[in-house]
């Protein structure tokens, strides 16, 4: 995984915003990118000056959050359920987690998606396959994505110079993410639950 993390980050040091861009959409049509390390490495970049600002580096990876998501999002919705066979197996588990999600808890899961490591990259099929509404995946996708971006692009461009200390730090965090992603779902199911049960509701 660090060795495609090193070549992504190396696309986007030599071409800079287009390259960081054409990283992020291949980041969400599930190519195994390491999204967040690339941006906080952009950042960093622009903390050395050899990228311009990192409110562009967060507002370039959130576009290509967006342009991979829809690319997902359209093979799902006109490809059917043959597109998520090509994905392979752990993919095809992932696929299966994440659509029991959408279609039981509705289009907010596309939110939460996009803090989970690795399920975030292949995240848009399932809102596909499943028809979810294109303004709805779209706003959810848009909105999660920019949190995500924006956020570690700062980190990278606040903190660049101990990016030893940071990186790993923030992969432990990955784990975490999950488990509060888990949990925000779980709190979501319970108080749908307890609405659903009141009378008048």
């Amino acid at each position: 995984m660090e060795h495609y993390q090193s070549l992504f980050l190396g696309l986007v040091h030599a071409y800079g915003y287009a390259g960081l861009f054409i990283v992020m959409v291949l980041g969400n049509v599930a190519v195994p990118i390491g999204a967040e390390f690339v941006i906080v490495g952009a950042g960093a970049a622009a903390g050395a000056g050899q990228l311009s600002s990192w409110v562009l580096v967060g507002l370039i990876a959130t576009l290509g959050e967006i342009a991979g998501g829809l690319i997902l999002y359209a093979i799902g919705y006109f490809g059917g359920a043959p597109a998520a066979h090509r994905f392979g197996r752990r993919a095809e588990h992932e696929l299966a987690r994440a659509h029991v999600f959408y279609e039981k808890y509705g289009s907010r899961t596309v939110f939460i998606c996009r803090f989970i490591p690795f399920i975030r990259g292949i995240a848009a099929l399932p809102a596909g396959l499943s028809r979810m509404p294109k303004r709805h995946f779209l706003l959810y996708h848009t909105l999660g994505s920019a949190i995500f971006c924006f956020g570690l692009a700062y980190l990278g461009f606040a903190f660049g110079r101990h990016l030893d200390t940071i990186l790993p730090a923030l992969q432990r965090s990955s784990h975490l993410l999950v488990v509060l992603a888990v949990v925000a779902v779980l709190a979501l199911i319970v108080l749908r639950r307890r609405f659903a049960a009141k009378p008048g509701l």
